[in-house]
């Protein structure tokens, strides 16, 4: 599926959004990527509604989410569980506001996330599936899941070896109320497309190979990955679902470093 980007990536723009400031705003900037979406498909013969716009809104203020949500958004991505557990309480009068935790879970963090996430992209260990799936099956409720890789095998992410993951999944169906629905990879930091590329070609052929013997109720169909630097990249690599923050909502003021190594329960910068 690769095709020659014309935009390559674009971490050197992150830091010079523009803050979405009004409703018109947020309008324009998701205009603008779903156009970036479309673009994207359009080179290596996809639909782009095979393409799931993930807007990402960490560390953004309740005002700012409230705009997004009057601008048409209706699932949210987060990434440090307590902060998205505080925007939920807080916006509840927002009946169908949803929320996706990006970011990596600490187990005695799990029971928040039973409580009020709509889905969790960074399942990374058996310890996790366990408490989670015991914690949603008390709140009588179930989760859609994608298991994090770590395709670029850099010591300061999360995830999975991409060796670890085929075991893995054979696990996975003794935990009823967690719904897995594909794999989930941050791309290595970098300005190299071709780098970049390799972590999302080497997901895509995980999962392609995963899913030919995957077990019963598994479904591996799912693949997160890209960001507002790389996402087209990984639109043309096989990406059905992208997590843009900074395209949508601006820059934030925390440098890109702060997500990278120990950042505490987040460590990827959409």
């Amino acid at each position: 599926m690769s095709a020659t980007s014309v935009t390559g990536t674009s971490h050197e723009r992150h830091g010079r959004y523009p803050q979405a400031l009004t409703v018109e705003d947020f309008r324009r900037n998701l205009a603008a990527v779903q156009a970036r979406i479309d673009a994207a498909c359009r080179r290596v013969g996809r639909d782009p509604a095979g393409v799931r716009l993930l807007p990402v809104s960490k560390t953004k203020p309740e005002a700012s989410l409230r705009l997004a949500h009057a601008a048409g958004c209706r699932l949210l991505g987060e990434n440090k569980v307590q902060e998205a557990h505080h925007k939920w309480e807080a916006m509840q009068d927002l009946g169908d506001l949803r929320w996706s935790v990006i970011g990596h879970l600490q187990t005695n963090k799990a029971k928040l996330v039973a409580r009020f996430a709509s889905e969790f992209q960074a399942l990374d260990s058996l310890r996790l599936a366990e408490t989670l799936d015991r914690r949603l099956q008390l709140e009588g409720r179930t989760l859609d899941v994608f298991v994090q890789v770590n395709t670029s095998e850099e010591a300061s992410k999360y995830g999975l070896a991409p060796d670890d993951v085929a075991a893995f999944i054979r696990e996975l169906p003794r935990f009823p109320a967690l719904r897995v629905r594909g794999l989930m990879t941050l791309a290595l930091f970098s300005d190299d497309t071709e780098r970049v590329r390799a972590c999302f070609v080497r997901l895509r052929g995980l999962r392609d190979r995963l899913r030919q013997d995957a077990p019963d109720g598994i479904g591996l169909e799912e693949l997160s990955m890209g960001m507002s630097g790389d996402f087209e990249i990984a639109i043309e690599e096989g990406a059905t679902v992208v997590r843009v923050g900074q395209a949508i909502f601006g820059a934030r003021d925390t440098p890109d470093s702060h997500y990278w190594p120990d950042a505490g329960d987040a460590v990827s910068a959409p």
